[in-house]
């Protein structure tokens, strides 16, 4: 089954002591076994490393840490999808179209480049979010893990 992950779940699953780590463990296991086909969004390899690098933990994640998980747990075990210009133009006009600011471009893009991976499951914890920008068709697809 194709899955596209948020990288809410690439964190999650990258700390142990994350609320939602067992959960995201989860889906991280069935791609890396190869139950499932693992995608992810160019852009949440630079979002997970931000957040890693940010998380309010004790000891804090070093910057060489968090390139290790991206580049040893993550980039190996999906594919990586780049954004594309017409994601962008089809992003800006998700959140123009329904009157929304900020950092919901990002949720838009996300759900853009996951469009092209036709996933059966699109996992994230930002449910509302993503249930609210995506299509009809979509919605159905969008679980948290």
């Amino acid at each position: 089954m194709n899955v596209f992950l948020d990288t809410n779940v690439l964190v999650a699953a990258s700390v142990e002591s994350h609320p939602h780590h067992q959960q995201a463990w989860s889906v991280l296991q069935r791609v890396t076994a190869g139950r499932d086909r693992g995608f992810i969004s160019a852009h949440s390899l630079a979002e997970t490393y931000a957040a890693l690098t940010r998380m309010p933990i004790i000891p804090r994640i070093h910057p060489m840490e968090a390139v290790r998980i991206v580049a040893d747990n993550l980039m190996p075990n999906f594919e990586v999808l780049p954004l594309r210009t017409s994601d962008y133009v089809q992003a800006l006009q998700m959140v123009a179209g329904g009157g929304w600011s900020g950092a919901r471009i990002y949720d838009a893009l996300l759900i853009c480049c996951a469009r092209r991976c036709d996933p059966e499951r699109i996992y994230t914890f930002n449910l509302a979010d993503f249930r609210q920008l995506a299509t009809t068709e979509m919605r159905p697809r969008i679980l948290a893990p």
